[in-house]
Order: structure tokens, then sequence, then C-alpha cells
């Protein structure tokens, strides 16, 4: 995966997907090659710093890993290839709910405002669920610093599984939660909100809350490439 083949990708639709729903799905971001390479690392305690069993901490049920720097090529480009495309969409968002601040034009120079508060650990990961695991509804927010965008991508083959769909679930002010299912192909991505995004209503712009998660894997085995842009403290 280089940054022309993101390049090639409809970035003008992908904004307008997000500001219209808060997610934007993108076809072929890696090839079935490049996806059964990057599931095959999980094997390879060497590219990660850490493990996390999900039962353990009341996450739901199933384990990923958090790479280590320096990240595997295919992960680094898609890290490096997709940020400035999804900046200037993350600056109008922050424009529309009063935030104040722009984000910086590259990946290095917003990862160098992450060191500077406190946030070096690299957050991509991958998530492996087997038959029964799912992943409750959360946000993945680890520090002061938030990039409001993140993509995860699907490594298996949709046949090679039942079940396990991508959930996101809106919170709306003073209106009931609004869920989407999102069904990806092989190396597919979706592109979504961490945590909110801006809504145009009758009265203005409001801010809606999102939270994400996986449902519950009824056989086979899913694995999925997570890349979130700001590290962890």
């Amino acid at each position: 995966m280089s940054r022309a083949d993101l390049s090639r990708l409809d970035w003008a639709a992908i904004a307008a997907a997000l500001d219209a729903q808060g997610y934007a799905t993108a076809p072929g971001v890696l090839s079935p090659a490049a996806c059964r390479e990057l599931a095959a690392l999980y094997a390879e305690e060497a590219a990660f710093r850490s493990r996390v069993v999900m039962a353990r901490h009341g996450f739901g049920q199933g384990e990923y890993k958090y790479f280590r720097y320096p990240l595997a090529d295919a992960v680094e480009a898609l890290r490096q290839g997709a940020y400035p495309h999804l900046a200037p969409i993350a600056d109008r968002w922050r424009e529309m709910l009063g935030e104040a601040g722009r984000f910086p034009p590259t990946l290095a120079a917003y990862l160098a405002e992450c060191r500077a508060a406190g946030q070096t650990r690299p957050t991509p990961l991958l998530l492996k669920y087997g038959a029964g695991d799912y992943n409750c509804l959360h946000q993945d927010l680890y520090g002061e610093r938030v990039f409001p965008l993140q993509m995860t991508v699907l490594l298996s083959d949709p046949g090679a599984f039942e079940g396990g769909e991508f959930l996101l679930v809106e919170q709306r002010p003073r209106r009931q939660s609004k869920a989407e299912v999102v069904r990806l192909g092989q190396g597919e991505a979706v592109i979504f909100a961490v945590r909110h995004r801006p809504v145009r209503g009758a009265r203005g712009v409001y801010r809606a809350s999102l939270r994400h998660g996986v449902s519950r894997l009824r056989s086979g085995e899913r694995l999925t490439l997570g890349v979130i842009f700001h590290d962890a403290a």
C-alpha cells in the first residue's frame, strides 16, 4: 500500500459521507495479499508492544495487539497516506463545533504535538475475534490529544466468518440513539468519527457523540486492522 493507492480514493465522496452520517467506506484500500500478510503478523510478538484480552477488562470477548514503533510498512503507509486527506475534514469539523486550533498538515507534525503532550505510545492495532467474540461499544481516547477520525480495515475474507458486523451508535441531544451496521469486504476500510461530529439541525450545528464496536461472531475468525492517528499516553 502506498500513498498513490490512497490518493486514488474519492476523498470528496468520503468527506461528504462523513458529514452526512459520521462514517464512510473505501473499498480496495488493501489487496487480499496485503490483508493476509498483515493478519499473519498477529503471531509475530516482535511487531507488538502489548496484548489485550478483552474479557479481563470488560471490553467484550476476543483480543487485540498494539503495534510497536517502527510500525509495519503497510500500517505506516496507511497512517501517513490517509492523514493529509483527513486533516482538512477534521479542521472543518473543529470550526463547525466552535473549537479553537487547527491540525498540522502532516502526521509527523501532529505526532510531535502528541509527544509534547506526553502521548508517545503507538495506537494502531490488530484485533482478532473467534466464534462468540464481540467488542463492546467504545471510543478510542488515549489522552488529551484526539484526532477526530480513525479507520478500520477488514483483513479477513467475509466468507470466512458469520456475524461480527462493525457497529456505530450515534447519540444525538434530546433524541434516541441511532445505530448503523457496516458490512465490509476484504481490504475495505470504514473511516469514522472517534468521539463526536458536527450535525446541522434546525437551530444550527450541534454535537453528536459516537461509539463503535463489533457484534458477536457466530462462527469463523475475523481479523481487522485499526488505524488511530493520535498516540497514547
